[in-house]
């Protein structure tokens, strides 16, 4: 697949795509003004394996074709992107609504695909499998813990949140939207996404990294609006991120994946403080 050449925080989709004008009734006390609101568009995104459906996310439109390609990688329904030759939106759907919320991956000859099989995993990820410990081994069975010796001092972290939330355009106008981003070892900021849903946003950021042969991501981090789950580490070990950083919380299966994959995971980002989990010695004081 041909990568593309930009670097990610530019040359993103119109804004429009991802906005929805609203009517809206604003209280200012007892009074009432009647007006619109900006508010962030969620629509599902089918995804499609040839012509056969493989899973429906809710999104939001924009970086459609990342979102699939990122969901691909890191639920391990491709082992690379090599794997896929073609990815693009269906030009005919059975309803009109559908129009725009369809998208069909179609992988290389001879790459194995067992549909029911690839639908029951994506199922047991989604309910977290059983208990957390089987559900930590199933992932460190495709994706093993990583040795990446990247270390950090911790001034690096402390201006991320910031330079995050300057390039969420959508999210100033709407306060609707996660956001992730990836930066590199010196803190520059290559690619940011933004989606209602937070991992579709890591998802995203991972397909951006996949087209632009960037995989994989040794040294660098990726950070996230909100706090941080297991499903966002799952995904970040996927990409052989060594360190996902979140403004919010981190779950205790996030923190138990992280120490056992040998990433290290910050939450709390905030000013000039932070709590480091899990491989906490790559980042120095």
């Amino acid at each position: 697949m041909k990568p593309r050449l930009d670097h990610g925080t530019q040359g993103l989709p119109g804004q429009e795509d991802s906005v929805r004008t609203v009517p809206v009734a604003r209280f200012d006390g007892h009074r009432a003004l009647l007006t619109e609101d900006a508010v962030a568009r969620e629509e599902p995104l089918e995804i499609q394996l040839g012509g056969a459906s493989l899973v429906v996310v809710m999104r939001t439109p924009g970086d459609d074709e990342e979102l699939a390609l990122g969901f691909l990688l890191t639920e391990r329904v491709v082992a690379s992107l090599d794997e896929v030759a073609s990815v693009r939106h269906c030009t005919r759907v059975a309803h009109p609504e559908a129009e725009d919320n369809v998208i069909r991956v179609t992988l290389r000859p001879g790459v194995p695909v067992d549909l029911d099989a690839l639908r029951r995993n994506l199922y047991a990820s989604a309910a977290c499998g059983i208990c957390g410990k089987a559900t930590i081994e199933n992932v460190l069975r495709s994706a093993p813990p990583l040795d990446d010796g990247a270390a950090f001092p911790a001034a690096y972290f402390y201006g991320l949140p910031a330079r995050l939330r300057e390039a969420q355009a959508v999210f100033a106008r709407t306060g609707g939207l996660h956001a992730a981003g990836l930066f590199d070892g010196t803190g520059t900021l290559l690619a940011v996404r933004e989606d209602v849903g937070r991992h579709n946003a890591v998802d995203k950021v991972i397909g951006w990294a996949g087209r632009a042969r960037r995989l994989p991501l040794a040294g660098h981090v990726i950070v996230v609006s909100g706090r941080v789950s297991y499903e966002i580490v799952q995904k970040a070990l996927a990409a052989r991120v060594p360190v996902v950083a979140g403004i919010s919380a981190p779950s205790s299966l996030a923190v138990r994946l992280a120490g056992e994959a040998g990433m290290t995971l910050v939450g709390f980002l905030r000013g000039s403080g932070m709590n480091v989990y899990g491989r906490r010695d790559r980042v120095r004081p």
